[in-house]
């Protein structure tokens, strides 16, 4: 008789890393359909540009490591970083910051600390905060959303692939006319030249909640989380942590004084609250391991967020916490690691004298 031999491993996993990033992606696409929507084409240009310059720095990268670009592009990490850098970035954004950007991540964050499974840091964050620091101005191009009663010029795809490639836009168009301060800016602007944010919440970009179709692509965004949850994909303490981190301490100033903060449901549904909760904080790679590790790490950094939006220079904090947490995750992993079962402590010997 003839028995079947099979080599090591016995056990197929039942989920790869490369099933799990599809995944993630195919999350992503309802808030990138209404990012499109809302903010025009370039969101479009932006994750194109981003794919393609992190592809290359990933396939330069492994080829100068000695191993198979084929290999390593096939998991589709890569796609992830791209497609979570483009939605940080403003619709009108030039080719050579988001290379910048998609270049720092791949290189840098990523393959400089060993590649997938050893960075420290969320590559696509870092990326971000390289831009932030260099390219200041050009991440304040911000267009207004789509919406019936706003004043608002869209370009049309030509005109945004033009400003794209240039830097330049079509004559007789002034930015003036087409970018907008996001609903965090209007708000801590207006907070920070006496404004109650019952009067702010008056300026026509703000919406129920959050901002005019943010809070739309914030719900798509939900729906995309609760959908890797469902699948198991993602775990739930760090979007919980998130939430609490960041929706407590809200509560309770504009409980105390509502007329100087903000509500928590603007915190909610404005910025990238809810793109942190469930895509970037949740990176298995940076984040907290044991479960009571993920609820710390998300808890700081909701707590990170709302702190740098009240008293911070920047209206948004995400980037700045995931970074700040990404540093503590070794601290936060050893000291809440779970105990080993079958193990004791040893008994501690009496004093002699006593």
């Amino acid at each position: 008789m003839e028995f079947q031999r099979r080599e090591a491993p016995y056990l197929v996993p039942e989920v790869s890393v490369p099933s799990i990033m599809l995944q993630v992606l195919a999350a992503l696409v309802p808030a990138a359909m209404a990012h499109v929507w809302f903010f025009g084409p370039g969101f479009i240009l932006n994750l194109l540009v981003a794919t393609v310059f992190a592809a290359a720095a990933e396939a330069a990268m492994l080829s100068l490591r000695g191993r198979n670009p084929e290999s390593g592009l096939a998991d589709y990490s890569v796609l992830v970083t791209a497609a979570l850098l483009a939605f940080a970035l403003p619709s009108l954004t030039p080719w050579w910051v988001t290379a910048t950007g998609a270049l720092f991540a791949v290189v840098v964050a990523k393959h400089l600390y060993g590649g997938l499974g050893y960075n420290l840091f969320n590559p696509a964050m870092a990326g971000y905060i390289v831009i932030l620091v260099a390219f200041p101005m050009h991440l304040n191009l911000w267009v207004a959303p789509r919406m019936g009663d706003l004043d608002y010029q869209q370009l049309s795809i030509l005109q945004t692939l033009q400003f794209t490639l240039t830097g330049a836009l079509p004559d007789g168009i002034l930015f003036d006319a087409i970018s907008r301060a996001t609903p965090l800016d209007v708000m801590k602007s207006g907070l920070n030249n006496a404004r109650t944010a019952a009067e702010i919440r008056t300026i026509p970009i703000m919406g129920d909640f959050g901002g005019r179709g943010w809070e739309w692509i914030g719900n798509f965004l939900a729906i995309g989380g609760f959908w890797l949850l469902v699948r198991k994909i993602i775990r739930w303490q760090i979007p919980v942590g998130v939430g609490l981190g960041l929706l407590v301490p809200a509560t309770i100033m504009y409980m105390v004084d509502p007329g100087s903060n903000a509500s928590p449901g603007f915190h909610l549904f404005s910025g990238a609250t809810l793109l942190c909760a469930f895509f970037i904080a949740t990176d298995p790679v940076s984040a907290a391991t044991s479960p009571r590790g993920r609820m710390v790490y998300g808890i700081g950094i909701g707590l990170l967020i709302y702190c740098i939006r009240r008293w911070g220079s920047y209206a948004d904090g995400v980037a700045f916490a995931i970074l700040l947490m990404n540093m503590a995750v070794p601290v936060i992993d050893y000291l809440t690691r779970p105990p080993i079962i079958g193990h004791k402590t040893a008994p501690v010997s009496e004093d002699i004298d006593g």
